[in-house]
């Protein structure tokens, strides 16, 4: 039997915006880095990271092609709406073929 503790998953956190902004700004500020900042507000350090990030994307500072927040939101929103238009056409479809054959 191992006799190494396992570290049990904690339950999924959600954070407001303004959490998430003013962590970010103190890993911009101060002599603390990413890893004490993420220790210090009980986050992981892959969390803290993946918001620097973005921050940083939503600045215009990130990479080239990286969405932004809002893009990726609207991308999101654009993605349920394509597939619910698809989703209503083929319904359309299978119909207007099942009155096609009952009109003949």
């Amino acid at each position: 039997m191992d006799k190494r503790k396992k570290k049990q998953r904690r339950a999924r956190r959600s954070f407001t915006a303004e959490f998430k902004a003013e962590a970010v700004r103190l890993c911009r500020v101060g002599d603390r880095g990413v890893a004490q900042v993420a220790a210090d507000l009980d986050l992981t350090e892959t969390a803290l990271r993946e918001w620097v990030k973005r921050a940083d994307i939503d600045a215009g500072n990130g990479p080239e092609g990286a969405l932004t927040s809002d893009e990726r939101a609207e991308l999101t929103q654009l993605r349920r709406e394509n597939k619910r238009l698809q989703m209503e056409r083929e319904i359309l479809k299978k119909a207007a073929a099942f009155f096609a054959k009952e009109n003949t």
